[in-house]
């Protein structure tokens, strides 16, 4: 795993070495490599991954209906602070909908930063999972879709959690729960919305 992040910082220093007129030297080259190996981990775990733009393009295949706004009722955020363990922060949330899926982005703290995911729920089960900007210096695994692709079919078990047992990643205790958390708090909204839409 570690030559694997290694090996996506190669591009950028041998893009400096590039600029530094070094490329051509077979030297270089190795002291690049060299320098991705004493990299730390957490350097290469932060990053933006995928803009919200081109995760809501990508999820309506470049057809993106227009944004919604859903306003947080007081059982609805009774609901998200069981998710979450906490408050949630916002009285409203903007979503994307075309007919039965909906695509959301919503923010989760690791450790001590903020974690930002774009969410697909399709019906009643999740489709897709991505995480957008990873801020934490530690845990960046849970954006490999080892990890993610646990959560396609996932839908609400008992008392608003996951029907399936999500496995963990060592060393990314805290941003796996994180991601657990907002793909229950998709769900949650995306019920209420079909809830509101049934009504209408």
């Amino acid at each position: 795993m570690r030559i694997l992040k290694s090996s996506c910082a190669l591009g950028s220093l041998s893009s400096l070495f590039s600029r530094l007129g070094l490329a051509r030297s077979p030297r270089a080259a190795v002291l690049a490599f060299l320098c991705c190996l004493l990299l730390p981990v957490s350097v290469m775990a932060r990053g933006t991954y995928l803009t919200v733009p081109e995760f809501v393009s990508s999820t309506f295949r470049g057809s993106e209906p227009p944004l919604k706004t859903l306003w947080l009722s007081g059982e609805l955020q009774q609901r998200l602070h069981k998710v979450f363990g906490h408050p949630y922060k916002s009285l409203r949330l903007r979503y994307w909908q075309q007919d039965a899926k909906s695509a959301w982005v919503l923010e989760e703290i690791g450790k001590e930063l903020p974690i930002t995911l774009g969410v697909v729920v399709n019906g009643a089960s999740i489709e897709q999972i991505r995480i957008l900007t990873y801020r934490e210096s530690r845990g960046g695994e849970v954006r490999h879709p080892f990890f993610t692709e646990q959560f396609e079919g996932a839908q609400l078990g008992a008392d608003d959690t996951l029907d399936r047992q999500i496995d963990g990643i060592t060393g990314a205790t805290l941003s796996v729960r994180a991601v657990t958390r907002v793909a229950e708090a998709a769900l949650v909204l995306a019920a209420a919305v079909a809830d509101k839409d049934a009504v209408q």
